[in-house]
Parts: C-alpha cells; sequence; structure tokens
C-alpha cells in the first residue's frame, strides 16, 4: 500500500504552507458550521477542502510554487504589520513615534522631554515636535 502511494504521489505537488492554511481554515469553517447551522460556511469549507486536495495532486509544481510564495509575501506583511503594531503598543509609554516630513521615516523619541528637534538619520532632515 505504502509503495502504492508512493508511487501515485510522485511528480504530484504535495504539502506546503498554503494548503496547510486552507486545511486549518477549513476545518475552522467546519466547527463554525456545526455551531451556527450555516450551510454558506460548510460550502466555503468544502471548496477550501476542494483547492487543498487540487493543489496537493497536482502536477504543475511551478504554478503551485508561485501561489505558495505570493501567500507566504501576503503572510510575511501580515506578520510584520502586527509585529510592528505590538511593538508600538507595548513601547508607547515611554516613547513617542513621529514621521519624517521629507522621507516618512518613523522616528522613536523619548516622552517627557518638552519641545525637542528631531533628526531623521536617514535623510537628515530637522524638525521639531513635542514629546
Amino acid at each position: 500500500m505504502r509503495a502504492w502511494l508512493e508511487r501515485f504521489m510522485y511528480g504530484r505537488y504535495g504539502q506546503d504552507d498554503l494548503n496547510g492554511f486552507l486545511s486549518i481554515f477549513a476545518l475552522i469553517l467546519c466547527i463554525g458550521s456545526l455551531f451556527t447551522l450555516r450551510s454558506i460556511l460548510t460550502s466555503l469549507a468544502m471548496v477550501s477542502l476542494f483547492f487543498c486536495v487540487f493543489r496537493m495532486l497536482s502536477r504543475n509544481a511551478e504554478q503551485r510554487r508561485q501561489e505558495n510564495l505570493a501567500f507566504l509575501r501576503v503572510k510575511g506583511n501580515l506578520t510584520r504589520f502586527f509585529s510592528r503594531t505590538k511593538t508600538r503598543l507595548s513601547q508607547s509609554k515611554t516613547h513617542r513615534f513621529y514621521r519624517c516630513p521629507s522621507c516618512k521615516q518613523q522616528l522613536r523619541v523619548p516622552k517627557g522631554k518638552g519641545r525637542i528637534s528631531i533628526r531623521c538619520p536617514k535623510c537628515g532632515t530637522t524638525f521639531e515636535k513635542k514629546t
């Protein structure tokens, strides 16, 4: 049986990050449909599972890699956004955040220093703000 499965899967794309996400997403939708009794959630879960199996059994590996790379780019952008937001919120008691008026670089300055002159390390522009 194992040899048959290995022969069957030879040349097929298999599992990747996008398939893992689609599987978990389908599971969450199935559980949600059990509690809410909404058939639309079940339908979305089935479509997600169908797409996951389609991608897994596909022989067009280059297209599947491109889809996975696009997913990883979006996932990375979201991860960076939430990481930056978390860092900014944790430092909001001790620091103020400003953007440079010319290059839009985000700058962090300590709170409670009064009116200070801030110099952007990226472009060298100097501007005044109250901390």
